[in-house]
């Protein structure tokens, strides 16, 4: 580790004590910054990386609201406005047990660096709540969304802070989100994305993030004059992202054998075609089920979790690719080895930061194709984008448009990713490429601006 790594760490460590997933952002950036701000000192000067770091504004509020038995509930609930440097803040909600501030700092830091690289003008946020909308009625869900809107309504704005959907909030809670904004503001605008598509909502937003992951593989391996035809897919979760990813790999000719959930994960050896991936769909998205019917309906191993393991088995199967598409740190260094072990030489990852920085090291040194999460699933914040214009527009584009701006997309994240990496010494290196390209982007902006 650098110097300027340690000096830089040791700050962030002071400054955000009990944040690990934080810091482990932050390293992994600053580790690829080294070389920038020795070949340009003036980014240290004004001490750039210091302000990107340091949230703009973090907002912290109670959410009380009353369950369908009359009891008064209390969850807390978040939004971290990371940085607005190149436009308003952008970035999900998440409703899920674990949210914690060090959690939301991590996925705000992470949307500031891939909100640039997708070429639109959108600052990075994140916000969400300690909320589990898991066994909930929809009257449960409505209520709490109405009482966090009540709060959170006056940070908002089509040209402040435009948040999304994330793990735990999807069609059903944005629309009672976006609902309660409305009534609060007496406005319809554009102040959220992943909306309905009879009132503001785009098309493709849903598959964006899945799709996205899979042209920005698809992308890597033309590099190697290769596609996904015949390759063998490992996809971790079965929410959006995960459907999504493997309905675009079966598009391009590929076959995903695997989904999971909080309970264990299956394994289809014949291929979760699209009349299987039909069946996930209506089980996670409508039924709100557990994956194992999968295996009991198509009779395929099911493997439970197992606490005790220091390893997931998922990541212990014979394929080609890999997509993690679940939650942060879901590959440790034992899962990167494993894979590597059998026969994986692509990783795009879905989720926000599914590698551990000592698995990030080991993809990196064995020289596979490894995309990761700032670029390669940007393509969920870049279609937010193209509804925001949408919605600016009043206008709303027809399903081929979405999807092939959507693939222009990928496709210019990569070549920037590449490019940049090669500039700065290290081809090949999209972790480098990624975060470089992101940074200076949004550093130039605030050397623009000045001391703000």
């Amino acid at each position: 580790m650098s110097s300027f790594v340690e000096e830089i760490m040791a700050w962030v460590k002071e400054k955000n004590p009990a944040q690990p997933e934080f810091h482990q952002a932050v390293e992994e950036v600053v580790e690829s910054l080294s070389v920038v701000m020795e070949r340009h000192p003036k980014y240290r000067k004004a001490k750039i990386l210091e302000r990107i770091i340091e949230p703009e504004r973090v907002l912290m509020f109670r959410v009380p609201w009353l369950d369908d038995k009359g009891n008064i509930q209390v969850n807390r609930g978040y939004r971290i406005e990371m940085n607005s440097a190149i436009g308003p803040y952008k970035g999900g909600l998440r409703f899920h047990p674990t949210v914690n501030l060090g959690i939301l700092k991590f996925l705000a830091y992470e949307q500031v660096f891939k909100n640039a690289l997708t070429t639109l003008p959108m600052g990075g946020g994140k916000g969400g709540s300690d909320f589990d909308p898991k066994g909930k009625s929809d009257n449960e869900v409505m209520k709490f969304c109405q009482s966090f809107m009540n709060e959170l309504f006056r940070h908002l704005g089509p040209n402040t802070d435009v948040p999304a959907g994330d793990i735990g909030v999807g069609g059903r809670e944005i629309g009672f989100l976006f609902g309660q904004y409305k009534k609060l503001r007496n406005e319809f605008t554009g102040v959220f994305t992943g909306k309905g598509l009879n009132w503001g909502g785009s098309l493709i937003r849903p598959e964006a993030t899945g799709y996205g992951s899979v042209y920005f593989a698809s992308e890597m391996l033309a590099t190697r004059g290769e596609t996904l035809e015949n390759k063998i897919c490992l996809v971790s979760g079965s929410g959006n992202v995960a459907q999504y990813t493997i309905e675009k790999i079966n598009q391009l000719g590929g076959k995903a054998v695997t989904l999971s959930d909080s309970s264990g994960f299956i394994y289809d050896e014949a291929g979760i075609d699209d009349k299987k991936l039909k069946f996930v769909m209506d089980l996670k998205n409508v039924r709100r089920g557990r994956i194992k019917e999968y295996a009991e309906k198509y009779k395929v191993p099911y493997k439970p979790v197992d606490p005790k393991n220091d390893f997931n088995p998922l990541w212990n199967m014979k394929a080609d690719c890999a997509f993690p598409s679940a939650t942060q740190n879901e590959i440790n260094e034992k899962d990167a080895q494993n894979l590597l072990n059998n026969g994986v030489y692509v990783v795009s990852e879905g989720a926000n930061m599914p590698t551990t920085l000592e698995g990030v090291k080991l993809f990196l040194d064995a020289k596979i194709l490894y995309g990761p999460g700032k670029a390669a699933n940007a393509g969920g914040v870049a279609t937010s984008g193209l509804e925001m214009s949408q919605n600016s527009l009043r206008l709303s584009w027809p399903r081929e448009e979405v999807d092939e701006r959507l693939h222009g997309i990928m496709r210019s994240i990569h070549k920037a990713c590449m490019e940049t990496a090669k500039e700065y010494g290290t081809p090949g290196n999209y972790v480098n490429g990624a975060n470089i390209a992101g940074f200076i982007k949004v550093a130039d902006a605030m050397l623009d601006q000045g001391v703000v």
